[in-house]
């Protein structure tokens, strides 16, 4: 028997819309498919370090600045969760610091992911904080399981008719 594509999804979480979207996405799946949805959000403490040996930041402005990346983080995982409940399905969060892209695969891994969902937008979006392209690139050639970027115009429709 063949086994399911999908039964263990990990999403990137960065708060912004088009990552939501992918959090709707991945509740989508878990009513249609009854997969496990987990949530990552990363701290990207390796660009605040870069930032500060470059000296574009002071210690003081680094603290300060991942205090309160912690801080959105602490939220956009409180409002997947809430996402997740709407609609019955259970969602596991995790906040992580590093590299962005190092940590997602290393959490995929962890938690034994088979894909891992970003979000994207079409051209015609102005969300300019979407996934990086060096991020999104580097998912993409180092993962370990498929990586879905998340495109449907739709899905926040589709969330509310779940």
């Amino acid at each position: 028997m063949i086994k399911p594509l999908f039964q263990n999804v990990l999403v990137m979480v960065n708060g912004t819309d088009a990552s939501i979207n992918a959090v709707r996405y991945a509740v989508l799946m878990a009513k249609l498919y009854r997969v496990r949805v987990n949530a990552v959000y990363v701290v990207d403490t390796a660009t605040i370090k870069q930032l500060t040996l470059n000296r574009i930041f002071i210690e003081e402005e680094s603290r300060e600045y991942e205090q309160s990346l912690e801080e959105n983080g602490k939220r956009y995982l409180a409002f997947v969760d809430e996402l997740g409940k709407a609609k019955g399905v259970k969602i596991e969060t995790e906040r992580r610091k590093g590299a962005i892209w190092s940590e997602v695969i290393a959490c995929a891994d962890e938690r034994k992911a088979d894909t891992i969902l970003v979000g994207g937008s079409d051209r015609e979006s102005t969300d300019q904080k979407e996934v990086g392209s060096t991020t999104l690139k580097s998912i993409l050639l180092n993962s370990r399981c498929s990586v879905l970027v998340v495109k449907e115009r739709m899905v926040e429709q589709l969330y509310k008719l779940a």
